[in-house]
């Protein structure tokens, strides 16, 4: 299935008492489609998901798609380090009516190349949804091999890969070994334009949440040949895209949502808010795209 070119790894509202804000989270998802977002990934790490208690996931599985109705495919986060609990989310996100559902490379425990097949064939075996794998070292330690992508492709229903390893050289290689209807996105966004150069299908987006329609335009540009220009939109916007991870993520997008009067609450501990001095720092970074700059590197 097509999930798009821009999927925005959403963030989870909070309330004042560090629950999961349901009427912020309505108005989030309203904002996103109509600022560019083609899909939701919903429970990533950028929702907080290391957090959210299982019960939690599901009801915000079941709100999203309610919510969003079928104007945009719902990506639900069920992977963890633990292959039998992973089938047993991704079977109630399935229950919730989710579009598809997101496997993170097992964290902690460091299996080994044949164990990362071994787990992400035995979830895909038990359910029918499209699966997007995710490739995140610095996060899980492992890094899952162009090889071990390739045989995992192998599998109808998985789909596509958000590769956030940073290695344009593996991504071209995993683009041209696996079938033409396999999707690579990229889970950085400073890569976006690289990405798409190799032949990548999109990016899965945190800075969307902030500049997806400027996201859209470059890529645009982009796919229309008009690469010069749509290199001067990837210069004004790494500022951004930079921004956004100077501080744990989802600190610094929490908060820039918040100033453009998105409200979308705190994060939840080990994360801590921004402090004075970075929030002025954001400010001054968002700065660029509202004037319509371009950054001099």
């Amino acid at each position: 299935m097509n999930l798009g070119q821009i999927l925005t790894a959403m963030v989870t509202p909070f309330d004042q008492n560090g629950e999961i804000d349901f009427p912020a989270t309505k108005n989030l998802i309203n904002y996103l489609i109509a600022n560019g977002t083609d899909g939701i990934v919903v429970a990533g790490t950028t929702g907080e998901s290391p957090t959210l208690a299982t019960e939690e996931k599901v009801e915000l599985f079941k709100f999203v798609v309610e919510v969003a109705d079928g104007r945009v495919p719902v990506v639900a986060g069920t992977g963890s380090n633990n292959t039998k609990a992973s089938i047993e989310l991704t079977k109630l996100a399935e229950n919730a009516g989710v579009d598809a559902i997101m496997l993170v490379v097992p964290y902690y425990n460091k299996p080994s190349q044949e164990g990362l097949y071994q787990h992400f064939k035995t979830i895909a075996e038990a359910t029918t949804l499209p699966i997007v794998l995710y490739n995140i070292p610095g996060r899980s330690v492992i890094n899952m091999s162009v090889e071990t992508i390739v045989r995992l492709a192998q599998i109808p229903n998985i789909t596509a890969i958000k590769d956030a390893s940073g290695n344009l050289d593996a991504m071209a290689k995993t683009i041209s070994q696996t079938p033409e209807n396999f999707s690579v996105y990229t889970g950085e966004d400073n890569l976006t334009l690289p990405a798409l150069s190799i032949g990548a299908t999109g990016v899965i987006s945190v800075a969307s949440h902030i500049i997806g329609n400027e996201m859209q335009a470059m890529i645009a540009k982009f796919k229309n040949g008009n690469t010069r220009e749509a290199a001067q939109d990837h210069r004004r916007l790494l500022p951004i895209f930079n921004g956004l991870f100077a501080a744990p993520n989802p600190s610094p997008v929490k908060a820039a949502l918040n100033l453009k009067g998105i409200p979308v609450g705190g994060v939840r501990l080990p994360i801590i808010p921004l402090n004075d001095k970075e929030i002025s720092e954001l400010q001054e970074v968002l700065q660029v795209v509202n004037e319509n700059k371009e950054v001099v590197l």
